[in-house]
């Protein structure tokens, strides 16, 4: 059993005052300074919910031999791991290995094997589900979206032969999975991820991967089943990314994307790798946000699914106007436009993108002017979002945080107070950390008024959903 010394133990295999030379290793290989590695350390806590407050000294303990605790293990790894532009784990640095970690590290890897994916997703759901540890704390790691990329396109590259759209079961195992998906949809679109996250996982690891497992049906039904069970792993991907677990998130999408190969299906892939740009984006990486939009341009662009290039654009759109590139964003967005244009409509595109229309883009497209501060289109195109979304509260919950944000952005604060108030309320009975974390992005714009009686009230009225103002 590890001791305890001054709230951290001792790593594995080592005897007190032993040095950890994994991670020594891999500081003198990135080139991180003791300082810099605890200052990411704590950002990076700080944005996926874990305060820390480590210094240059905690880093020398950790060097020393000491096990920080909780999940900060799986920070510093994270953290190595953007240096480095590779996945390690916590245990190759080092670090006491507790029950959940190997399966964590496995799912962050698109394996060759699909047996391999299959047995990661049956662990990490059962361990998901029964919450045997804190899963779903372990952080989003950018380093290891390269390695699932990179494999996802050599495939491409050697299936050129690919369907271009997954023809819709119409009987069998299929029809139910597919029946199962559609309703998830309209639980996740009425109550947000988070109340329907559990579910999902749980059909997923007990229902669908077994039969997977056992085989036995015909090819095309096998592949339509592999689909459908990468659009489920990719649910399980988003729905944890709204209820504000991006660690997990970012694992189920890269197990999704592998699954997505063996039911050939170049749409869904595409929108797997959609998701996995906006995690990126939103989690402070718009670099690999637009490399992801990329990568599913290419995946897609002759899958005969209009609708799907254009969220892929649209991605990538969001991806530039968070690094402030003005023309590039414009770009993409008039590409995202024209695929919208070029759609023949629903029913002739896949059936993983028919709930994609131009109140989408509209949507996409606010946020993006909202980023690059052009309030005017921002406010306009987040009013007709508002007015179209009336019976999808978390996106009018999101595109009311935008409009709030325009209105203060024109200086018009009264507005921007009104509006967002309608967010607050809107967030009632939805389970969505995404829409939560649009209004704490208005929030944190108001802190140059925060003498001003208005937000001084805001803030009051906000602080039960929105928790404390940092």
């Amino acid at each position: 059993m590890a001791t305890v010394t001054n709230g951290q133990s001792r790593g594995p295999g080592r005897g007190p005052g032993e040095a950890n030379k994994a991670l020594a290793a891999a500081l003198k290989e990135s080139g991180c300074s003791y300082a810099s590695l605890a200052l990411r350390v704590n950002e990076l806590g700080r944005r996926q919910g874990t305060d820390t407050n480590y210094d240059k000294a905690s880093v020398a303990r950790w060097l020393q031999g000491q096990q920080p605790r909780g999940t900060t293990p799986e920070l510093i790894a994270a953290v190595l791991s953007e240096r480095l532009g590779r996945a390690v784990t916590a245990s190759e640095l080092g670090f006491l290995a507790d029950q959940q970690r190997p399966v964590v590290g496995r799912a962050l890897v698109y394996r060759e094997d699909v047996a391999d994916t299959l047995h990661t997703l049956a662990e990490l759901g059962s361990t998901d589900i029964s919450r045997r540890s804190l899963l779903g704390a372990v952080p989003f790691v950018a380093g290891a979206l390269t390695h699932p990329q990179r494999e996802w396109l050599l495939w491409l590259v050697e299936n050129q032969d690919t369907p271009q759209l997954a023809p819709v079961p119409d009987q069998g195992p299929v029809e139910q999975v597919h029946a199962m998906i559609g309703m998830f949809d309209q639980m996740d679109n009425h109550y947000g991820g988070g109340g329907v996250r559990t579910s999902i996982v749980h059909y997923l690891s007990t229902e669908v991967v077994p039969m997977l497992q056992r085989r036995g049906a015909a090819p095309h039904q096998q592949r339509q089943l592999f689909a459908a069970a990468a659009r489920l792993a990719a649910m399980a991907g988003w729905s944890s990314y709204d209820a504000g677990e991006y660690g997990l998130a970012q694992r189920y999408m890269t197990q999704g994307l592998r699954l997505c190969a063996e039911g050939r299906d170049r749409v869904l892939g595409g929108q797997i790798l959609a998701g996995m740009s906006h995690l990126a984006t939103s989690l402070g990486r718009p670099d690999e946000g637009v490399a992801l939009a990329r990568a599913g341009v290419a995946t897609a662009k002759n899958a005969g699914s209009p609708l799907g290039l254009m969220r892929l654009y649209a991605m990538a759109a969001r991806g530039h106007a968070a690094l402030g590139r003005a023309t590039e964003a414009q770009e993409a967005l008039r590409a995202a436009e024209e695929q919208l244009e070029a759609s023949r409509g629903a029913g002739q595109e896949s059936a993983w993108v028919r709930f994609l229309d131009h109140h989408y883009l509209q949507a996409e497209a606010a946020v993006c002017f909202r980023d690059l501060g052009l309030a005017a289109q921002a406010e306009r195109t987040a009013s007709a979002s508002v007015r179209a979304n009336a019976d999808r509260r978390r996106r009018q919950a999101i595109s009311r945080s935008v409009l709030a944000t325009a209105h203060l952005q024109q200086n018009r604060l009264d507005e921007a107070i009104g509006t967002a108030t309608q967010a607050l309320e809107t967030l009632s009975g939805v389970h969505s950390e995404r829409s939560i974390q649009a209004l704490r992005d208005f929030r944190r714009r108001l802190e140059p008024r925060r003498h001003e009686p208005l937000v001084k009230e805001f803030e009051r009225r906000s602080r039960p959903v929105l928790g404390a103002v940092a």
